[in-house]
């Protein structure tokens, strides 16, 4: 199942730990390890697979080279050292992705990235063409700037919450465990491991994953069965996996131990519902005959099918879209402000730049953020 998972998969968020990446000692970035990831990227971007990866270790490469002591950090020695540590860790990851001639795109994100409406869409948005454009986004925690009120806290869960904004069909958390057991196997020889997780992930899984252990990594088994939860709750599968071992992507694919969970809902499901059932529609598109065939054969909203448009809303809102008989066919993310919408309403794609000033979207509602009621 993890395997064949894996091998399916067609957008897939690689999670690295700090605890891989950099020697605890010298906080220099394993590079040898790190060309045998590359390799494993390489072959799933051959394959025409999206890959994103979430690294950990800006923290750990830089404090070393500040000086700083080992142990827990201030917030603004934090700062300092990820500051210090992500160009470093951006040029290992450039040189050895280098060989298989892909280009790494960084992204640094907040915790509001996720959660503010307007920012979340710019992020999606430039990931989904960073990938479109053959790119692997490189992303990290922006601690430079993040308060510990704006902060994910440990990289497992930026790396959820980043499978979720891109619909990823797969998140994988490589660590220095194989997997799920349902207890320390470090401190208890009796402890059994989890192969498989379906549907949710109840108390008693949670109760297993313990207490981190310490050093420069954050997390623990405690925040990957957060990230696990939280990809499931976008349908998103989850692996957690071995990545001390050189060649980590190639070794699931081998067939090597690791837990998988297994969400109830798929990505497009899980964003549709999401879309339709939670988010409460600020505005209302009113489109013509034309225009709700397009939507009903799965096409986006283009300007020129729009007859009116009300309500209040910033681009990334809901709005309801009605059919020229006044009743609710559809809610989707609108791409405009309402006052640009008002403008471009009923106009050629091609008039859009013409009309507002500048180039924007294409279409009004893209078809992956509309869902048909």
């Amino acid at each position: 199942m993890t395997a064949a998972s894996l091998r399916k998969a067609q957008r897939i968020v690689i999670k690295i730990g700090s605890q891989l990446l950099v020697d605890p000692e010298t906080g220099a970035v394993n590079k040898a390890w790190l060309a045998t990831l590359a390799d494993d990227i390489g072959m799933l971007r051959a394959q025409g697979k999206d890959v994103i990866v979430v690294s950990s270790g800006a923290i750990a490469v830089g404090r070393r080279h500040l000086g700083l002591p080992s142990g827990d950090l201030k917030l603004q020695e934090q700062q300092a050292a990820a500051a210090t540590g992500m160009v470093r860790l951006a040029h290992a990851y450039q040189d050895v992705l280098d060989q298989h001639d892909l280009t790494v795109s960084m992204v640094l994100l907040t915790l509001d990235d996720s959660e503010n409406r307007r920012r979340y869409i710019n992020a999606r948005n430039t990931l989904v063409e960073l990938l479109r454009l053959g790119a692997v986004p490189l992303i990290n925690e922006n601690d430079t700037v993040a308060t510990d009120e704006i902060r994910f806290g440990d990289n497992d869960r930026l790396a959820a919450r980043v499978a979720a904004m891109i619909s990823a069909d797969l998140l994988v958390v490589l660590s220095d465990i194989d997997g799920l057991y349902s207890a320390n196997p470090q401190v208890d020889a009796n402890a059994v491991f989890i192969p498989e997780v379906h549907g949710e992930i109840s108390d008693e899984i949670e109760r297993m994953a313990g207490v981190k252990l310490s050093g420069d990594s954050k997390g623990g088994m405690v925040t990957k069965l957060a990230a696990a939860k939280i990809a499931m709750g976008a349908g998103a599968k989850a692996i957690i996996a071995l990545g001390t071992e050189p060649h980590p992507l190639k070794r699931i694919l081998d067939g090597a131990r690791a837990t998988i969970f297994i969400p109830n809902a798929t990505p497009r499901s899980a964003r549709k519902e999401w879309i339709a059932g939670t988010l409460s529609p600020t505005g209302r598109i009113v489109v013509d005959a034309g225009a709700l065939k397009a939507l009903k054969d799965g096409n986006s909203l283009l300007p020129a099918g729009v007859r009116t448009v009300e309500g209040a809303f910033e681009r990334g809102d809901a709005v309801s879209i009605i059919d020229p008989d006044g009743r609710e066919i559809a809610r989707g993310l609108v791409a405009y402000p309402v006052s640009d919408a008002i403008q471009i309403a009923g106009h050629k794609t091609s008039e859009i730049e013409a009309t507002l000033g500048y180039r924007g979207r294409d279409e009004m509602i893209h078809r992956d953020d509309l869902v048909l009621l």
